[in-house]
C-alpha cells in the first residue's frame, strides 16, 4: 500500500497551528494485483494463436484481405463518378512518370510501367487507406538505382548505354536485350539490361519480405524514429540527387553514373570536366519543357480549386516531345539519346536471382524502412483527414505485398506518394476502386501505345523527374517558420538534408536518425529545471523565471526537474539544484569543518561542544531555507543511478539541517523509490501527492518546531 502523509500527525501539532495551517488527510493507495507471470502470458497467447475457430479465420482472412470488408459495400451512385474521374486522372499523369522514373531507378521504361500497374491492384486488394496511390517514388528509385549500378558494375557489364538496346529496331534485338527469362547474370544472353531489373527485381523481393516482417512482428513502431523533420530533410536531401543524376540528360552528356559516398560532388565534377560535349538538341528540347511544364504545374496548383480536374501536361509534353524527335529524326541527325523500343505485353514470370540475396540485403532494409514509414504515414494523415481509420500493421502487409508479388513479375520498389496521392484526393477519389481504373489506363498503354514512344527523348524524361521535385525543394521555404517553431527539429532537418546529399542517401538516413536520437539524449542531459512560486488563491506551483507575480514561502524551495532522472543526467540534476538554490550541501560541510578546525588551533574558547554549535551557525545562517520540495511531475522514471542521487541529494541536505520533500511522483517512479529502498523506516511521509501539500507540511512542521523551541 502507498501512502500519502502530508503531516506527521494533527495531534502532535499545537492547537493554535491548527487554525493557521491546513491539513490534508491521509492518503492510502491499494496498487492493482500484480500481473501474471510471463510464461502464464505466453502460454495465454498460444492458446489463442493457436486456437482455430469457423469466427477466427472469417477475421483473420477479412484482416488480410481488406476488398472482402469494404467492396461489398461499395456504394455504387455515390462514389464511381469520383472514383473514374481519379482513376483515369491519376493514370495520365503516372504513365509519363513511370518512364521517366525507370531512368532513375537504371532500368527500361517497360519496367517502370510494370511497377505502376502491379502496385496499383495489389494494394487494391490488401491496403486499409482510401486515398494514397501507391507506385513509384523518386526517393526508392534513386536509392535503387544506386545498388542497381553498383551491382551491374560488379558483374562486369560497363555503364555506358548498351548499344544493343539503343539501336534494337527489331522485334529479335529487343527480345535479345530484355525477355531472357529464367536466366542468371552467368548466362551470355543475360546483357545489361537484364541483369539490371534481376538485380532490382530481389532487392524488390528482400525490401517486401523485410516489410512483411515487420507486419508480423508488429515492429511498426520503428517508424517513430524517423520523424516528420528527419524524413522531410531526408527526401530533400535525396532530391538534389536526384536532380544532380539527372543532369546529365538534360544536357545530353554521355557519362557513368557515379554511386557510392560523395556521389552528389563527384557527378558534378564529370559533368562540368564534359560539358564541352553539350548536346545542343537536348539542352534546348529541356529548356522548351521547363517552360511549359513549370508554369503549368503551377497554374495547377493555384487554380486547383477551380478545376475539375488537373491539366495533364506532362502528358501532352511527352506526345509532342515525341512527335517532335520522330518526324525531326532527333537521334539520327543530332545524335540525342531516346527512350528507344518498348514492347507491349508482359514478360514471362520469373524469381528473383538468389544468389544476389546476400549482395542486396543489406540495401535493401533502408528502402524498406522508408517505404514502410512514407506509405504508413499518408495512410494515416489522409484516414484522419476524412474521418475512417487505417490499419497500421496491414498497411506493412499490403506494401510488402506490393513488393513481393511484382518482384516476380520484373519489377522494382513501390510505395505511396504524396504527390499523386494529392491528385488523387482532389480529383474525387472515394475508394481504391481508382487504383484499378488507374491500372487499366497503364495496362492499355503497356498492350498498345507503348511502342509509339520509341523516339521520346531521355532529357524530356529527365525534366519530368526534376519538375516533380518542386515540392521537396520548397521545403527550404519552410524553413523560418520550423525554426520558430523549433529549432532542434529545424537543425535535425538540416543534419539530414546535407549528409542525405552530400554523403549518400542510406548513410544521410542513419546520419540522421542517429542525430535526432542524440537531441532526445541532449535534452533529457541538459533539460529545464526552474524554481516554482505559488500562484496566489491556488493549489497551483509555476516557474519563477516563466511568469510574473508569483509568490514565494518563508524558507521553502520548490525545484522542478523536467526530464526522466537517470545515468546521463543525474548530475546535472545535482549540479543545477545546488545552483538554483544557491547552496552546495558538499561544500557547506566542508566549510564546517574547516572551521570547527580554525577555531580549535586559535583556542579562542574551551574545546566542548559550543565550539561545535558556533561554527555551524555562523556557517549555517546564510542559507535562508528549511526545506526543499523536489516536484518530481515531469520525472518520467528513474534509474538506480537516478535513486543513487537522490539518496545523496537527501542525505547531503539532512546534514545541514535541510530536508528534503517528493512531491507528484507518478507510480513508476513511487515504485521504483520504493524498490530501490529509498524511505527508510518511518520516512514515508517525505512523499506527497501535490507541491502544495508538501509546502503545506513543511510549514506547519517548522511551525510547530519553533513552538517546541519557545517552550
Amino acid at each position: 500500500t502507498v501512502e500519502f502523509n502530508n503531516v506527521h500527525s494533527v495531534s502532535e501539532m499545537p492547537e493554535e497551528d491548527d487554525a493557521k495551517h491546513t491539513f490534508h488527510p491521509r492518503m492510502f493507495l491499494e496498487p492493482q494485483e500484480e500481473k501474471r507471470s510471463m510464461k502464464a502470458l505466453v502460454v495465454k497467447q498460444a492458446k489463442k494463436t493457436c486456437s482455430c475457430t469457423p469466427a477466427k479465420v472469417k477475421d483473420c482472412v477479412f484482416s488480410l484481405l481488406p476488398v472482402l470488408q469494404w467492396l461489398p459495400k461499395y456504394k455504387l451512385k455515390e462514389y464511381l463518378l469520383g472514383d473514374v474521374m481519379s482513376g483515369l486522372i491519376v493514370g495520365v499523369l503516372l504513365v509519363p512518370q513511370s518512364i521517366a522514373y525507370s531512368l532513375l531507378a537504371g532500368q527500361e521504361p517497360i519496367y517502370g510501367l510494370y511497377t505502376s500497374f502491379f502496385a496499383s491492384i495489389i494494394y487494391f486488394i490488401f491496403g486499409t487507406s482510401r486515398h494514397i496511390s501507391v507506385g513509384i517514388f523518386g526517393v526508392l528509385c534513386l536509392m535503387v538505382g544506386q545498388v542497381v549500378d553498383r551491382e551491374v558494375q560488379r558483374a562486369g557489364y560497363d555503364l555506358e548505354p548498351s548499344p544493343l538496346r539503343v539501336h534494337a529496331d527489331t522485334v529479335a534485338d529487343v527480345n535479345t536485350t530484355i525477355s531472357p527469362v529464367n536466366q542468371t547474370s552467368h548466362h551470355p544472353f543475360c546483357d545489361k539490361s537484364c541483369y539490371a531489373i534481376t538485380v532490382g527485381a530481389t532487392m524488390t523481393f528482400i525490401a517486401g519480405v523485410y516489410q512483411v516482417a515487420m507486419g508480423f512482428f508488429q515492429v511498426g513502431f520503428v517508424s517513430v524514429y524517423l520523424s516528420d523533420s528527419l524524413l522531410s530533410g531526408f527526401v530533400t536531401g535525396a532530391s538534389f540527387t536526384i536532380l544532380t543524376s539527372q543532369a546529365k540528360y538534360l544536357l545530353g552528356l554521355d557519362i557513368p553514373r557515379s554511386s557510392g559516398i560523395g556521389s552528389f560532388v563527384t557527378t558534378w565534377i564529370s559533368i562540368f570536366r564534359n560539358i564541352h560535349k553539350t548536346n545542343f538538341c537536348d539542352l534546348i528540347t529541356s529548356l522548351l519543357c521547363f517552360l511549359v511544364l513549370i508554369p503549368t504545374k503551377e497554374l495547377n496548383e493555384h487554380f486547383k480549386s477551380r478545376l475539375k480536374a488537373p491539366i495533364p501536361v506532362e502528358l501532352v509534353v511527352i506526345v509532342v516531345a515525341t512527335l517532335a524527335s520522330h518526324f525531326g529524326k532527333l537521334r539520327e541527325n543530332y545524335g540525342s539519346s531516346v527512350a528507344g523500343h518498348i514492347p507491349t505485353g508482359f514478360l514471362p514470370p520469373r524469381p528473383p536471382d538468389w544468389n544476389l540475396i546476400p549482395s542486396v540485403a543489406l540495401d535493401a532494409l533502408p528502402i524498406a524502412i522508408i517505404g514502410f514509414a512514407i506509405t504508413v504515414s499518408l495512410s494515416e494523415m489522409f484516414a484522419k483527414k476524412h474521418g475512417y481509420s487505417v490499419k497500421a500493421n496491414q498497411e506493412m502487409y499490403a506494401i510488402g505485398f506490393c513488393n513481393i508479388i511484382p518482384s516476380f513479375f520484373h519489377c522494382f520498389t513501390t510505395s505511396a506518394a504524396l504527390a499523386k496521392t494529392l491528385v488523387k484526393e482532389s480529383t474525387g477519389c472515394r475508394t481504391q476502386v481508382s487504383g484499378m481504373l488507374t491500372a487499366l489506363v497503364i495496362l492499355l498503354v503497356l498492350l498498345v501505345i507503348a511502342p509509339l514512344f520509341y523516339s521520346l527523348q531521355k532529357c524530356v524524361l529527365a525534366v519530368i523527374t526534376i519538375v516533380n521535385l518542386r515540392g521537396a525543394l520548397r521545403k527550404f521555404k519552410d524553413l523560418p517558420k520550423m525554426w520558430h517553431l523549433s529549432k532542434v527539429d529545424t537543425v535535425i532537418w538540416l543534419v539530414t538534408m546535407a549528409s542525405s546529399a552530400l554523403i549518400s542517401t542510406e548513410i544521410g538516413l542513419l546520419v540522421g536518425v542517429c542525430f535526432s536520437m542524440l537531441c532526445v539524449i541532449f535534452r533529457t542531459q541538459r533539460p529545464e529545471a526552474p524554481l516554482l512560486g505559488w500562484v496566489a488563491e491556488s493549489e497551483t506551483y509555476e516557474s519563477l523565471s516563466a511568469y510574473k507575480n508569483l509568490q514565494t514561502k518563508p524558507g521553502i524551495v520548490v525545484f522542478r526537474f523536467e526530464a526522466p532522472l537517470y545515468y546521463i543526467n543525474k548530475e546535472c540534476f545535482k549540479s543545477t539544484l545546488y545552483k538554483q538554490t544557491g547552496v552546495n550541501p558538499v561544500w557547506v560541510k566542508a566549510a564546517k569543518k574547516k572551521a570547527a578546525k580554525r577555531m580549535l588551533r586559535e583556542k579562542e574558547v574551551d574545546s566542548d561542544g559550543k565550539l561545535t554549535s558556533i561554527s555551524v551557525e555562523l556557517v549555517s545562517e546564510p542559507l535562508g531555507f528549511h526545506t526543499i520540495v523536489i516536484d518530481c511531475c515531469a520525472m518520467q522514471f528513474l534509474d538506480t543511478a537516478g535513486i543513487r542521487a537522490l539518496k545523496e541529494v537527501c542525505k547531503d541536505y539532512r546534514e545541514i539541517e535541510v530536508q528534503v520533500l517528493l512531491a507528484q511522483c507518478n507510480p513508476s517512479v513511487r515504485s521504483s523509490l520504493i524498490r530501490g529502498e529509498f524511505f527508510k523506516e518511518g520516512e514515508d511521509h517525505l512523499l506527497f501527492h501535490s507541491v502544495h501539500q508538501a509546502v503545506d507540511f513543511a510549514l506547519g512542521a517548522q511551525e510547530h518546531n519553533r513552538s517546541c523551541a519557545s517552550k
